[in-house]
């Protein structure tokens, strides 16, 4: 049995305020390349906001696993900083650095054997087709940068320092924006490489931050990777054990990426303008919903400091109450920011074709209501895995995905022909299917009892 540290200070809303506000600028900085890319590229027509559409869509898989299991090294850098284990902090690390890159490389080389055959099956026209394969060529070079950049980004919000990695896309995005704009549309003597300027904006953007990255790292914890041993006695069975505890998250976020990928080449099939209204709000799903999903993510990290401090059930349960009245704040908040986004397409994409302005508008309802469940679950889902209990977590990711969300767009959008509309309340339908099982689970307790291995 686990010994309970009484002594264990309850933290307050204020300090996941202080974790969440530098996460939620560096998420919506991420998510906003997506979004300024096709605002950049709209101009160009809807031919080329669906060549940026179908390379996010295929590129995502592998941003995806970068994704997931980098947030499996942040929960595991909380939990040893919360112990106070240099030595675990120090595993935790590099154990994630080598298993992103790892990861990636051989991500890269399945990327490059079927793309091609992907795009050609879905694209539009030869002209959709050829721009998709230079984007992606290009955008291979953001997807190794991100699988260093983020295992670092993980190591800082992990040891409660979430404003380097705010910092770092602060100096990155407006520099992709200087770059994109000028490779876009040839300014200053530069080439216009269209759409693939985006992604060579992205690119040098993602290595800038990096850069930045390693060389705070290198700075602020020299003596750390100075430290002799590893967590579990040789750096190999550091990996496995690591492993052991990534895969289920790597796992989950893997999932929801390929879905969301699969779903988005699905969506692909849909009249050229009905797709460019959904390649135009969901990066901004993702952009806006940041600001709930890093609130529950601060909560997650405070959560596995205070596992690793062996933390009593009068800490856990009143900080968790907490975290959860202020996680409806935030999904209020997003709705707001949803609205405004919907009201202001006219001004923000003014050369769309009038029927996907039409589209997008259509989407405010649906929006009005998603951040309340998906809120509450992510409070739920991040609570679950810093207690270790990541395969449940998993479990209901998948099959919420897998047996409902994909194939439900497979049949509105191949079988029934029904519009972008109506496909999309599948996204707030997902979210009322994982309610009963991650709150019930939540309320069983086991999470509380983590042992930290």
């Amino acid at each position: 049995m686990t010994t309970k540290n009484p002594s264990a200070k309850t933290p307050s809303t204020r300090s996941i305020f202080d974790l969440a506000w530098p996460l939620t600028v560096k998420a919506v900085m991420l998510h906003g390349i997506v979004v300024i890319d096709a605002w950049l590229v709209s101009s160009l027509g809807e031919s080329a906001v669906a060549v940026l559409g179908l390379s996010a869509s295929i590129a995502g898989i592998l941003l995806g696993l970068i994704v997931a299991f980098s947030n499996a090294t942040q929960i595991r850098i909380a939990q040893a900083f919360g112990s106070g284990d240099k030595t675990f902090l120090k595993t935790a690390l590099l154990a994630g650095l080598t298993i992103n890159i790892s990861v990636i490389l051989i991500g890269l080389v399945v990327l490059g054997l079927l793309a091609g055959t992907i795009i050609d099956s879905l694209a539009h026209d030869a002209w959709i087709a050829g721009e998709a394969r230079r984007y992606l060529a290009v955008f291979a070079v953001v997807i190794v940068a991100e699988a260093a950049g983020h295992c670092m980004t993980g190591f800082f919000n992990g040891c409660g320092n979430t404003r380097l990695p705010a910092l770092s896309y602060v100096i990155a995005v407006p520099f992709n924006i200087l770059v994109s704009v000028v490779l876009i549309h040839g300014m200053y003597g530069a080439p216009a490489l269209g759409v693939v300027g985006a992604a060579v904006g992205s690119a040098a953007a993602s290595v800038l931050q990096v850069g930045f990255l390693a060389a705070m790292l290198i700075k602020k914890h020299r003596a750390l990777l100075k430290i002799a041993g590893w967590r579990n006695g040789t750096f190999l069975a550091s990996i496995k054990r690591h492993l052991v505890f990534a895969l289920p998250i790597a796992a989950t976020f893997a999932s929801a990426t390929i879905a969301m990928s699969v779903c988005g080449l699905i969506y692909a099939k849909l009249p050229v303008n009905e797709f460019a209204a959904m390649t135009i709000i969901m990066p901004w799903v993702q952009v806006a919903g940041t600001i709930g999903m890093c609130w529950a993510q601060a909560a997650g990290i405070l959560i596995a400091q205070l596992l690793g401090r062996k933390a009593s059930d009068r800490v856990l349960d009143p900080f968790l109450s907490k975290a959860w009245r202020a996680a409806m704040v935030a999904s209020a908040l997003v709705a707001v920011v949803y609205t405004v986004v919907c009201l202001s397409t006219p001004w923000i994409y003014p050369d769309l074709h009038p029927s996907t302005r039409a589209t997008l508008m259509s989407f405010l309802p649906v929006l009005l209501v998603l951040p309340f469940p998906k809120g509450s679950n992510a409070i739920c889902g991040n609570t679950l895995r810093a207690g270790g209990e990541t395969v449940y977590v998993m479990h209901v990711f998948v099959w919420s995905q897998w047996l409902f969300r994909v194939p439900a767009t497979a049949v509105m959008v191949l079988y029934l022909n029904l519009s972008a509309t109506w496909v999309f309340t599948l996204l707030f339908a997902e979210e009322l299917i994982k309610l009963a099982p991650f709150h019930l689970r939540l309320l069983r307790g086991t999470w509380k009892r983590a042992i930290m291995e």
